[in-house]
């Protein structure tokens, strides 16, 4: 078991994203800090904000693989398909499935707690990542990328 976890600890790659993921969510919860003048521990592990840790995570991870397997690389091609995944995902169907939630919810008030119909185009809430969230995780796992580098 030690073997194994020494082992995992020495793959750079790994460690570079993992770094990437653990900074990202710190810097959300500063952020919840610094607007909301409380902690609030549960953005550690929270998804949505700025920056996006599934970006910073899948982006070190592929740039890591890069520098030390070589952009030629099947292990890059790998990374890449991933993140490419990954950030279409966090940007899109997250950002969709946001949106209905905030449809949901807002359907829920008015018409529960006010008694008011409802339109879905008087509804402009956007919940999941937006395409500014994606490029601080971009910027994070860049500059965690960097300092493993």
């Amino acid at each position: 078991m030690l073997h194994f976890l020494q082992d995992l600890w020495a793959n750079l790659p790994l460690r570079s994203a993992v770094m990437a993921w653990a900074i990202a969510q710190a810097i959300k919860v500063l952020i919840t800090v610094w607007l909301k003048r409380e902690w609030d521990w549960r953005r550690w592990f929270g998804m949505g904000g700025m920056p996006s840790s599934h970006t910073a995570f899948v982006f070190s991870l592929m740039l890591m693989v890069g520098i030390k397997e070589g952009v030629a690389s099947a292990s890059f091609a790998l990374a890449f398909a991933l993140a490419a995944v990954v950030i279409y995902d966090a940007m899109g169907v997250r950002a969709e499935t946001g949106k209905q939630g905030a449809v949901l919810n807002e359907i829920l008030r008015r018409v529960l707690v006010e008694g008011q119909p409802i339109t879905e185009d008087t509804l402009k809430e956007l919940v999941g990542h937006t395409p500014l969230e994606v490029l601080g995780g971009l910027c994070v796992g860049l500059a965690v990328t960097l300092m493993f580098a």
